[in-house]
This record gives structure tokens, sequence and C-alpha cells, in this order.
């Protein structure tokens, strides 16, 4: 490991920014906490800090200035949070509970899947074909449009009408 040039902090150049980082790592970490409540917040600020500093490390030409470069990024995020800061935490007296929503059966999962699949199969080649790509394939209506060699207007007609379809096929709805 190289040793900075210098003996003094303030005054040392720092061959490459991991050296900066690893010697002055702990004393910017305590004056971003000055800056912030929230110790993991003042972790997230100092890590912008440096990101910046790392980005301007060849342009900084005085090495032995990097604390007040790195102290003025600090500064300057923090103050850009504090302007940009959205009051979205409240405190409270207790925790709330969390409505956790049950999780869905897999096996009752897969019957749905399966339904929907044999209701698909059942429609008419061409709407089963605009269905497919439009819904299993994630194409867009233009993209379908251009794969079947059809305008997007018949894509949306047909899948208006497969769709519909498909709301009023019987096993799908004893499957939902």
């Amino acid at each position: 490991m190289t040793t900075p040039v210098c003996t003094s902090a303030s005054a040392a150049v720092f061959p490459s920014f991991s050296s900066y980082v690893r010697a002055r790592g702990p004393v910017l970490l305590r004056t971003a906490r000055s800056l912030t409540a929230n110790p993991c917040d003042a972790e997230d600020l100092l890590q912008t800090a440096l990101t910046k500093t790392y980005l301007a490390w060849e342009r900084i030409e005085d090495h032995r200035a990097l604390d007040g470069y790195v102290r003025r990024a600090l500064l300057n995020t923090r103050t850009s949070q504090w302007r940009k800061r959205r009051i979205d935490e409240f405190s409270c007296e207790e925790l709330p509970e969390r409505e956790s929503a049950p999780e869905p059966d897999p096996a009752e999962q897969q019957v749905l899947r399966d339904a929907m699949w044999r209701a698909v199969l059942r429609l008419p080649d061409r709407q089963r074909a605009m269905v497919v790509l439009r819904y299993y394939e994630d194409l867009s209506e233009a993209r379908t449009a251009e794969v079947l060699g059809v305008s997007v207007g018949t894509v949306k007609s047909a899948v208006s009408r497969a769709l519909a379809k498909l709301r009023e096929d019987p096993e799908l709805s004893r499957a939902v």
C-alpha cells in the first residue's frame, strides 16, 4: 500500500482515490453525519459525494484540497436533497400493521393458466394468433399487425372480439 507523501492529513497528496478514501473516510463520514439526522442517510450522502469526487479526480489539480472539495460536495448534495425533499415519513406511537394479502395457491394459479390456454385454443385461428402475439409474446399492436400482414385497426378489433369471447368462456368463469 502506498502512503501519502506528507504526514499531515490536511496537506497530504494521495496517489489514488482509493488511498484517499481509506485515509479520510472516517473523518468525512463524521462530517456527513453532522449534516443528516440518520446515520444511513449520512452514508448515502458520503457515497454520493465520493462518487462526484471520483468522477472529477483527474480534474482536481491540488490534491491537498481534497477534503474541502468533498465537504463542498457533501454540502451541495445535502442542500439539493433538502430542496427536493418530500414529507413522506411521519412519526407515530405504534407501527401500523401491514395488510398482507394471502398468497395465492400455486395449484389454483396453474388451474387458471391451463383453463386460459384451453380457452385461447378454442378461439378462431386469426384471433388466437393475435392474442398470442399481443399477450403471450408481448408484441405491440403495430408489431403484431406487421408480423401478420394486417392493419393495426384489424389487430385492435380482432383482439377486442377475442377478449370478449374469453370473458364469456364458461370454463374460465368456473376457474375464477
